[in-house]
């Protein structure tokens, strides 16, 4: 018997490490899947996140589908700690300084115009389509905010840069709508357990403004005093550092009674404008993981979308879709931005850009969760809506731009984003002059540097020292020269070594046979060497050359 129950457990032990390592191959593979997803998708110039969707759709659903999936509990947990990267990343990536002219009205667009959509939106519902109040104004809640990947994935692949500071201003808008609407769902299901008065509401606003305003600061405050104290030696931790951050804000807000999604928002505002130490790594990391993120996000959507309840809904998720698109988002932003003076060009392209995304179709996981009674099927409902937006307005978002003549031709919509460098990032080179150097006894200023190439300091004796256009350079100084850093160098060159039995070795380069007059530079050692004609190849010259 003892023998029995030794078997069984190895066999169960050894079933375990299998399936463990099959959904650790399985995850590769999506991810694998993803990555040709997004190649795909922006060749034919379709919005990537249909894709991921559609890629979910057919592994749970498809003749070939592997996984049967329908938790909805375990989605919205899934789904919600995945949006508090993508809206942490909405605010980390965020510049300010771009920002700052159009705060006013994105600030307005992010609450009164998100509130004025839901109640447009709503109002179709229960007047045109017949929906109970409750439910009329839950659909209008869960789809009133608009969603920043979606916009900034399609102006950042096509390079649009928009007048009037449009680009930055649909940014801080569609990053920090999602929290109004997610107070409003909060609200309509509590509504719809009853027991919730007006001062309920006005009270339940409040706190989750205040204090997620509050909990994200504090959160940012916290990590900007303890980052002047202790400085973090080990590379990296700076990154786990603030990913922490981006935790504690929504946990501290969430605990406190406050919004959580705005605290991270708020956190992430505030720390991508402060001044941190390799912010660029910074916000090309959460860059990367917000766009896994979504991945997975709009990947277990589609898992768990059923295609027959999903087509079932889609006539009622367009004409809901086209009362969206075509009154209620108008309506709210036409009315603001005209407070604002806004060009109506401006605010026809706002109205137009308004697509709805993750945070949509979450919310509705959420309600669903949740087991109020709405007498439809919400989330495939919504989902639709989520579609159609992608679809259409995603896809002729471009077209609408030019033919509204919003595009800024010598503008940049990179500058939108705090990984962007105006005049690109300063690089450091080190010269030692040598004992027969020709530099010796000559002034700084006799040098003629060209114009963005300068001496940044001198060390002598190893003692460093300020250099000015009078100072006279020695044998056996090293100097500190700074330029302007060249971004697209690793598109543009190549390196190759030449290794021992190499049978270049001791050979001319007019000897040799090839492209070898793509052959910029040769270093050698610890110098570098222009190379001609008559320049020998010796063992471990490092060759760097232009691409063919």
């Amino acid at each position: 018997m003892s023998g029995s129950i030794w078997t069984f457990l190895f066999a169960r032990i050894l079933y375990n490490v299998v399936m463990t390592q099959y959904f650790i191959l399985l995850a590769a593979l999506l991810i694998f899947c993803a990555v040709a997803v997004e190649k795909m998708t922006s060749k034919i110039k379709m919005p990537m996140l249909l894709g991921f969707i559609a890629l979910g759709l057919f592994i749970g659903n498809g003749s070939m589908s592997m996984i049967r999936y329908e938790d909805y509990s375990l989605t919205e947990t899934i789904c919600s700690c995945a949006l508090i990267i993508v809206m942490f990343y909405g605010g980390f990536g965020t510049s300010w300084k771009e920002a700052r002219p159009v705060a006013v009205s994105a600030g307005l667009l992010a609450s009164l115009g998100v509130l004025a959509t839901a109640l447009l939106t709503s109002a179709f519902c229960i007047a045109v389509l017949g929906f109970p109040p409750l439910t009329g104004l839950l659909i209008g809640a869960l789809i009133c905010s608009t969603d920043a990947a979606s916009v900034f994935s399609i102006l950042r692949s096509r390079h649009l840069a928009l007048k009037y500071h449009t680009d930055s201003l649909l940014e801080v808008e569609s990053g920090s709508n999602d929290p109004m609407s997610y107070m409003l769902v909060l609200i309509v299901l509590t509504m719809m357990k009853g027991g919730m008065t007006f001062e309920n509401i006005v009270t339940m606003l409040v706190a989750q403004i205040a204090l997620g305003l509050l909990a994200g600061w504090l959160v940012y405050y916290a990590a900007k005093v303890f980052l002047e104290k202790v400085e973090l030696e080990i590379a990296g931790f700076l990154t786990i550092f603030v990913f922490a951050c981006a935790l504690a804000s929504y946990a501290g807000a969430a605990l406190i009674g406050g919004n959580g999604y705005l605290a991270v928002y708020m956190t992430g505002i505030l720390m991508g404008n402060a001044k941190l130490r390799e912010k660029k790594e910074l916000v090309h990391f959460f860059d990367g993981l917000s766009a896994l993120m979504q991945i997975v996000i709009f990947f277990i959507l589609g898992l768990l979308a059923k295609p027959d309840l999903l087509l079932a809904m889609l006539p009622m998720a367009f004409a809901i879709f086209l009362a969206l698109s075509l009154f209620a988002r108008p309506g709210a932003v036409f009315a603001i931005l005209g407070l604002k003076k806004a060009p109506w060009q401006q605010s026809a392209l706002v109205s137009f850009a308004g697509l709805r995304g993750a945070a949509s179709i979450v919310f509705a996981i959420m309600a669903m969760a949740d087991q109020a009674e709405f007498g439809l099927d919400v989330f495939h409902l919504v989902f639709g809506i989520v579609l159609f937006s992608i679809t259409i307005q995603g896809t002729l978002l471009p077209f609408a731009a030019r033919k509204l003549d919003m595009v800024n031709g010598e503008g940049n919509v990179l500058k939108t984003f705090n990984d962007y460098s105006e005049d690109g990032d300063l690089c450091f080179c080190q010269v030692v002059l040598d004992q027969r150097t020709p530099l010796h006894g000559h002034t700084i200023e006799s040098l003629a540097l060209p114009s963005g190439l300068s001496v940044a300091l001198v060390l002598r004796n190893r003692k460093p020292l300020v250099p000015h256009g009078g100072l006279i350079l020695h044998a056996l100084d090293t100097l500190i020269v700074t330029g302007t850093k060249f971004e697209s160098a690793g598109k543009l060159l190549d390196q190759e070594r030449i290794e021992a039995q190499d049978e270049r070795i001791g050979r001319a380069l007019m000897d040799l046979q090839g492209d070898v007059h793509r052959i910029v530079c040769i270093k050698r050692e610890e110098g570098y060497v222009v190379p001609d004609g008559t320049t020998i190849l010796q063992e471990g010259d490092m060759l760097i050359f232009l691409k063919s």
